[in-house]
Protein backbone atom coordinates (compact mmCIF):
# COMPACT_ATOMS: atom_id res chain seq x y z
CA UNK A 1 0.00 0.00 0.00
CA UNK A 2 1.27 3.40 -0.80
CA UNK A 3 0.69 4.44 2.69
CA UNK A 4 3.72 2.22 3.78
CA UNK A 5 5.77 3.88 1.52
CA UNK A 6 5.45 7.45 3.38
CA UNK A 7 6.75 8.96 6.78
CA UNK A 8 3.73 9.24 9.03
CA UNK A 9 2.48 12.62 9.15
CA UNK A 10 2.96 13.24 13.10
CA UNK A 11 5.30 12.03 14.48
CA UNK A 12 3.65 11.52 18.04
CA UNK A 13 6.06 8.54 19.56
CA UNK A 14 9.02 10.83 18.65
CA UNK A 15 7.49 13.09 20.41
CA UNK A 16 6.69 10.37 23.27
CA UNK A 17 9.86 12.47 25.74
CA UNK A 18 7.54 15.11 25.83
CA UNK A 19 4.52 13.07 26.79
CA UNK A 20 6.23 11.08 29.56
CA UNK A 21 7.25 14.18 31.27
CA UNK A 22 4.15 16.21 30.94
CA UNK A 23 2.45 12.67 32.01
CA UNK A 24 4.77 12.54 34.99
CA UNK A 25 4.23 16.36 36.14
CA UNK A 26 0.01 15.63 36.18
CA UNK A 27 0.80 12.75 37.80
CA UNK A 28 2.72 14.43 40.76
CA UNK A 29 0.23 17.19 41.33
CA UNK A 30 -2.34 14.50 41.31
CA UNK A 31 -0.89 12.47 43.97
CA UNK A 32 0.38 15.10 45.87
CA UNK A 33 -2.94 16.42 46.10
CA UNK A 34 -4.67 13.13 46.92
CA UNK A 35 -1.91 12.66 49.88
CA UNK A 36 -2.14 16.04 50.75
CA UNK A 37 -5.98 16.87 51.08
CA UNK A 38 -7.69 13.13 50.14
CA UNK A 39 -10.69 13.10 48.28
CA UNK A 40 -14.25 14.70 49.21
CA UNK A 41 -16.47 11.73 49.66
CA UNK A 42 -19.56 11.28 49.29
CA UNK A 43 -22.17 9.73 51.80
CA UNK A 44 -22.08 6.64 49.72
CA UNK A 45 -18.87 5.88 51.23
CA UNK A 46 -18.83 8.01 54.39
CA UNK A 47 -22.23 7.28 55.76
CA UNK A 48 -24.60 9.70 56.58
CA UNK A 49 -28.55 10.73 55.63
CA UNK A 50 -29.74 11.97 52.31
CA UNK A 51 -32.90 14.44 52.55
CA UNK A 52 -34.55 15.16 49.49
CA UNK A 53 -37.29 18.26 49.90
CA UNK A 54 -39.42 20.04 47.52
CA UNK A 55 -40.46 23.88 47.56
CA UNK A 56 -43.36 25.41 45.90
CA UNK A 57 -41.23 27.99 44.27
CA UNK A 58 -37.62 28.14 43.01
CA UNK A 59 -35.11 28.59 46.31
CA UNK A 60 -31.21 29.76 45.88
CA UNK A 61 -28.61 27.33 47.54
CA UNK A 62 -27.51 29.92 49.25
CA UNK A 63 -30.71 30.52 50.98
CA UNK A 64 -31.22 26.89 52.39
CA UNK A 65 -27.61 26.95 53.66
CA UNK A 66 -28.43 29.90 55.84
CA UNK A 67 -31.63 28.22 56.92
CA UNK A 68 -29.10 25.60 58.24
CA UNK A 69 -26.44 28.09 59.96
CA UNK A 70 -25.93 27.50 63.75
CA UNK A 71 -27.73 24.06 63.91
CA UNK A 72 -25.84 20.57 63.85
CA UNK A 73 -26.81 20.32 59.76
CA UNK A 74 -24.74 23.79 59.08
CA UNK A 75 -21.57 21.46 57.27
CA UNK A 76 -24.40 19.65 55.58
CA UNK A 77 -24.00 19.44 51.81
CA UNK A 78 -26.95 21.62 49.66
CA UNK A 79 -27.37 21.22 45.93
CA UNK A 80 -30.04 21.11 43.28
CA UNK A 81 -31.78 18.13 42.20
CA UNK A 82 -33.62 18.14 38.73
CA UNK A 83 -35.04 21.78 39.18
CA UNK A 84 -34.68 24.94 41.32
CA UNK A 85 -37.58 23.77 43.03
CA UNK A 86 -36.18 20.50 44.16
CA UNK A 87 -32.99 20.27 46.82
CA UNK A 88 -30.97 17.77 47.73
CA UNK A 89 -29.25 17.91 51.26
CA UNK A 90 -26.47 15.34 52.30
CA UNK A 91 -26.14 15.56 56.03
CA UNK A 92 -22.70 13.49 57.36
CA UNK A 93 -23.05 11.42 60.51
CA UNK A 94 -23.73 12.92 63.61
CA UNK A 95 -22.59 12.01 66.44
CA UNK A 96 -25.32 11.90 69.73
CA UNK A 97 -27.99 12.36 66.64
CA UNK A 98 -30.26 9.35 65.44
CA UNK A 99 -30.62 9.29 61.65
CA UNK A 100 -34.24 8.56 61.71
CA UNK A 101 -34.94 12.42 63.45
CA UNK A 102 -32.29 13.92 60.94
CA UNK A 103 -35.09 14.58 58.28
CA UNK A 104 -38.09 15.62 60.49
CA UNK A 105 -35.08 17.98 62.13
CA UNK A 106 -34.20 19.68 58.40
CA UNK A 107 -37.76 19.80 57.74
CA UNK A 108 -38.89 21.77 60.85
CA UNK A 109 -35.53 24.19 60.34
CA UNK A 110 -36.29 24.51 56.71
CA UNK A 111 -39.94 25.69 57.06
CA UNK A 112 -38.95 27.75 60.12
CA UNK A 113 -37.06 29.86 57.39
CA UNK A 114 -39.40 29.50 54.82
CA UNK A 115 -43.04 27.91 54.09
CA UNK A 116 -44.32 25.72 51.72
CA UNK A 117 -41.80 22.66 51.37
CA UNK A 118 -42.12 19.06 51.74
CA UNK A 119 -40.41 15.91 52.30
CA UNK A 120 -39.82 13.87 49.12
CA UNK A 121 -37.51 11.24 49.82
CA UNK A 122 -34.96 10.22 52.99
CA UNK A 123 -32.15 7.71 52.17
CA UNK A 124 -29.67 6.33 55.47
CA UNK A 125 -26.27 5.24 54.41
CA UNK A 126 -25.02 3.62 57.88
CA UNK A 127 -20.31 3.82 58.07
CA UNK A 128 -20.08 0.61 58.14
CA UNK A 129 -22.13 0.15 54.56
CA UNK A 130 -19.77 3.20 53.46
CA UNK A 131 -16.94 1.35 54.45
CA UNK A 132 -18.20 -2.09 52.52
CA UNK A 133 -18.62 -0.11 49.37
CA UNK A 134 -15.20 1.63 49.68
CA UNK A 135 -13.79 -2.00 49.57
CA UNK A 136 -16.04 -3.15 46.89
CA UNK A 137 -15.35 -0.27 45.11
CA UNK A 138 -11.32 -0.30 45.19
CA UNK A 139 -11.93 -4.06 44.30
CA UNK A 140 -14.18 -3.78 41.64
CA UNK A 141 -10.59 -1.33 40.13
CA UNK A 142 -8.31 -3.81 40.75
CA UNK A 143 -10.47 -6.51 39.28
CA UNK A 144 -11.02 -4.48 36.09
CA UNK A 145 -7.34 -3.60 35.89
CA UNK A 146 -6.44 -7.69 36.39
CA UNK A 147 -8.39 -8.78 33.86
CA UNK A 148 -7.23 -6.06 31.45
CA UNK A 149 -3.42 -6.97 32.12
CA UNK A 150 -4.43 -10.76 31.28
CA UNK A 151 -6.60 -10.42 28.11
CA UNK A 152 -4.51 -8.02 26.65
CA UNK A 153 -1.21 -10.75 27.56
CA UNK A 154 -2.89 -13.24 25.71
CA UNK A 155 -4.28 -11.54 22.67
CA UNK A 156 -0.80 -9.52 22.03
CA UNK A 157 2.34 -9.32 24.09
CA UNK A 158 2.71 -8.79 27.84
CA UNK A 159 4.80 -5.86 27.16
CA UNK A 160 1.65 -4.42 25.32
CA UNK A 161 -0.76 -5.29 28.59
CA UNK A 162 1.59 -3.70 30.65
CA UNK A 163 1.85 -0.53 28.51
CA UNK A 164 -2.30 -0.71 28.81
CA UNK A 165 -2.39 -1.06 32.39
CA UNK A 166 -0.08 2.00 32.53
CA UNK A 167 -2.37 4.04 30.55
CA UNK A 168 -5.60 2.97 32.50
CA UNK A 169 -3.31 3.62 35.94
CA UNK A 170 -2.24 7.03 34.22
CA UNK A 171 -6.03 7.85 33.64
CA UNK A 172 -6.98 6.81 36.93
CA UNK A 173 -4.73 8.51 38.65
CA UNK A 174 -5.37 11.98 37.15
CA UNK A 175 -9.43 11.74 37.53
CA UNK A 176 -8.83 10.89 41.25
CA UNK A 177 -6.48 13.81 41.41
CA UNK A 178 -8.78 16.36 39.60
CA UNK A 179 -11.24 15.18 41.73
CA UNK A 180 -9.19 16.12 44.85
CA UNK A 181 -8.24 19.27 43.54
CA UNK A 182 -11.34 20.50 42.56
CA UNK A 183 -13.06 19.18 46.17
CA UNK A 184 -15.86 17.71 44.12
CA UNK A 185 -18.07 14.91 45.34
CA UNK A 186 -16.54 11.70 44.73
CA UNK A 187 -19.89 9.27 45.35
CA UNK A 188 -20.63 5.56 43.50
CA UNK A 189 -21.25 7.72 40.29
CA UNK A 190 -18.01 9.03 39.93
CA UNK A 191 -17.30 5.41 40.64
CA UNK A 192 -19.19 4.28 38.06
CA UNK A 193 -17.38 6.52 35.86
CA UNK A 194 -13.96 5.18 36.55
CA UNK A 195 -14.99 2.19 35.25
CA UNK A 196 -16.70 3.28 32.19
CA UNK A 197 -13.43 5.19 31.42
CA UNK A 198 -11.72 2.25 32.15
CA UNK A 199 -13.45 0.40 29.15
CA UNK A 200 -13.23 3.54 26.97
CA UNK A 201 -9.66 3.93 27.38
CA UNK A 202 -8.76 0.20 26.39
CA UNK A 203 -11.06 -0.06 23.63
CA UNK A 204 -8.68 2.95 21.77
CA UNK A 205 -5.92 0.92 23.01
CA UNK A 206 -6.78 -2.12 21.81
CA UNK A 207 -7.28 -0.93 18.32
CA UNK A 208 -4.37 0.65 18.18
CA UNK A 209 -2.77 -2.60 18.96
CA UNK A 210 -4.66 -4.51 17.08
CA UNK A 211 -3.15 -2.30 14.07
CA UNK A 212 0.51 -2.40 15.18
CA UNK A 213 0.17 -5.90 14.95
CA UNK A 214 -1.43 -5.94 11.13
CA UNK A 215 1.37 -3.37 10.09
CA UNK A 216 4.05 -5.61 11.61
CA UNK A 217 3.37 -8.53 9.29
CA UNK A 218 2.56 -5.98 5.90
CA UNK A 219 5.83 -4.02 6.56
CA UNK A 220 8.82 -5.27 6.00
CA UNK A 221 10.85 -2.53 6.39
CA UNK A 222 11.11 -0.01 8.63
CA UNK A 223 11.78 -0.05 12.69
CA UNK A 224 9.59 -0.77 14.99
CA UNK A 225 9.17 3.13 16.32
CA UNK A 226 8.04 3.87 12.75
CA UNK A 227 5.53 0.81 12.58
CA UNK A 228 3.47 1.58 16.27
CA UNK A 229 3.93 5.55 15.11
CA UNK A 230 2.29 4.33 11.47
CA UNK A 231 -0.66 2.40 13.10
CA UNK A 232 -1.44 5.39 15.66
CA UNK A 233 -1.60 7.72 12.61
CA UNK A 234 -3.91 4.95 10.57
CA UNK A 235 -6.29 4.97 13.81
CA UNK A 236 -5.95 8.64 14.22
CA UNK A 237 -9.32 10.10 12.81
CA UNK A 238 -11.08 7.31 14.39
CA UNK A 239 -9.90 7.83 17.81
CA UNK A 240 -11.02 11.61 17.28
CA UNK A 241 -14.20 10.98 16.09
CA UNK A 242 -15.44 8.52 18.73
CA UNK A 243 -14.10 10.78 21.46
CA UNK A 244 -15.70 14.16 19.50
CA UNK A 245 -19.06 12.00 19.73
CA UNK A 246 -18.46 11.16 22.86
CA UNK A 247 -17.70 14.34 24.44
CA UNK A 248 -21.06 15.83 23.07
CA UNK A 249 -23.42 13.26 24.93
CA UNK A 250 -21.09 13.80 27.98
CA UNK A 251 -21.24 17.64 27.77
CA UNK A 252 -25.19 17.29 27.28
CA UNK A 253 -25.23 15.50 30.59
CA UNK A 254 -22.64 17.95 32.10
CA UNK A 255 -25.32 21.02 31.08
CA UNK A 256 -28.51 19.29 31.46
CA UNK A 257 -28.10 16.65 33.40
CA UNK A 258 -28.13 18.63 36.85
CA UNK A 259 -26.33 18.55 39.96
CA UNK A 260 -27.42 14.86 40.81
CA UNK A 261 -25.13 13.49 37.72
CA UNK A 262 -22.79 16.36 37.54
CA UNK A 263 -19.68 15.09 39.20
CA UNK A 264 -20.55 11.72 37.31
CA UNK A 265 -20.28 13.77 33.36
CA UNK A 266 -17.56 15.56 34.91
CA UNK A 267 -15.40 12.37 35.79
CA UNK A 268 -16.68 11.29 32.05
CA UNK A 269 -14.98 14.16 30.88
CA UNK A 270 -11.98 13.90 32.53
CA UNK A 271 -11.42 10.16 31.59
CA UNK A 272 -12.22 10.63 27.69
CA UNK A 273 -9.65 13.24 27.71
CA UNK A 274 -7.02 11.21 29.16
CA UNK A 275 -8.22 8.12 27.64
CA UNK A 276 -8.02 9.64 24.32
CA UNK A 277 -4.53 11.29 25.39
CA UNK A 278 -2.96 8.59 27.12
CA UNK A 279 -3.92 5.72 23.82
CA UNK A 280 -1.77 7.83 21.34
CA UNK A 281 0.87 9.15 23.97
CA UNK A 282 1.11 6.37 27.10
CA UNK A 283 0.41 2.99 26.15
CA UNK A 284 2.36 2.74 23.07
CA UNK A 285 4.98 4.67 23.90
CA UNK A 286 5.19 2.36 27.02
CA UNK A 287 5.56 -0.69 25.20
CA UNK A 288 8.39 0.86 23.28
CA UNK A 289 10.23 1.73 26.50
CA UNK A 290 9.84 -1.77 27.33
CA UNK A 291 11.76 -3.10 24.62
CA UNK A 292 8.77 -4.33 22.39
CA UNK A 293 9.94 -5.32 18.97
CA UNK A 294 8.61 -6.60 15.65
CA UNK A 295 9.62 -10.38 16.72
CA UNK A 296 7.64 -10.08 19.69
CA UNK A 297 4.63 -10.39 17.56
CA UNK A 298 5.12 -12.25 14.31
CA UNK A 299 3.25 -15.23 14.49
CA UNK A 300 6.47 -18.27 15.23
CA UNK A 301 7.96 -20.32 12.33
CA UNK A 302 6.80 -23.52 11.54
CA UNK A 303 9.44 -26.26 11.57
CA UNK A 304 8.94 -27.73 8.29
CA UNK A 305 7.96 -24.65 6.93
CA UNK A 306 10.42 -25.17 3.55
CA UNK A 307 8.91 -28.66 2.91
CA UNK A 308 5.62 -27.63 3.17
CA UNK A 309 5.94 -24.48 0.72
CA UNK A 310 7.66 -27.29 -1.61
CA UNK A 311 4.80 -29.71 -1.37
CA UNK A 312 2.34 -27.32 -2.19
CA UNK A 313 4.53 -25.73 -5.15
CA UNK A 314 5.89 -29.18 -6.96
CA UNK A 315 3.37 -31.37 -7.87
CA UNK A 316 4.05 -35.01 -6.78
CA UNK A 317 5.01 -36.58 -10.26
CA UNK A 318 7.62 -33.48 -10.80
CA UNK A 319 9.48 -34.44 -7.17
CA UNK A 320 12.54 -35.97 -7.40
Amino acid sequence: MEIFKRDPKLDFLGRRRAGFILSGVLLLVAIGSLLWQGLSLGIDFTGGTLVEVGYEEPVDIPEVEAALQGTPYADAQVLYFGSPQEVMIRVPPLEGVEQSAVSQQVLSQLREAQGGVELRRVEFVGPEIGRELTQQGLLALLYALGGVLVYVAVRFEYRFALGAVAALLHDIVLILGFFSLTRLTFDLTVLAALLATIGYSLNDTIVVSDRIRENFLKVRKGSTEYVMNLAINQTLSRTLITSFTTLLVVVSLLLLGGEALYSFAMALLVGVLVGTYSSIFVAGASSLAMGVSKQDLLPPEKENADQEDFEAVVPPSERP
